[in-house]
């Protein structure tokens, strides 16, 4: 039985890969499950579940990202894409622009 939260993470993103929406939700619960702070098995089930078009799930998902990795441009820009899907336009492009911020001072 996998037991650590990389080993789940990377079990719920084979099934994310194949299409297998189901099996990476519960993939990446089991991950989160050992690892509530795990920010690879957050953004995994955000992308799994905008797929699949459970938006606020998918909003909830990205939002926690954002919460453990601030400083990541990938998880503003992952929420960006999430708002963006569910019509909250101003919200998003917020997102994007924190996104572009953040990539800009780690370029320089």
């Amino acid at each position: 039985m996998v037991s650590d939260a990389r080993s789940l993470y990377r079990e719920a993103f084979e099934h994310f890969a194949s299409g297998r929406d189901d099996q990476a939700i519960e993939g990446y619960r089991r991950a989160l499950e050992v690892d509530p702070e795990f920010a690879l098995a957050w953004n995994g089930l955000s992308m799994v579940y905008r797929r699949k078009g459970d938006l606020d799930a998918a909003i909830e998902a990205a939002q926690k990202l954002v919460e453990l990795a601030p400083d990541d441009p990938l998880s503003h820009t992952n929420l960006s894409i999430v708002l963006m899907s569910k019509g909250l336009i101003p919200e998003a492009e917020d997102a994007k622009a924190r996104a572009m911020q953040l990539q800009a001072q780690q370029e320089n």
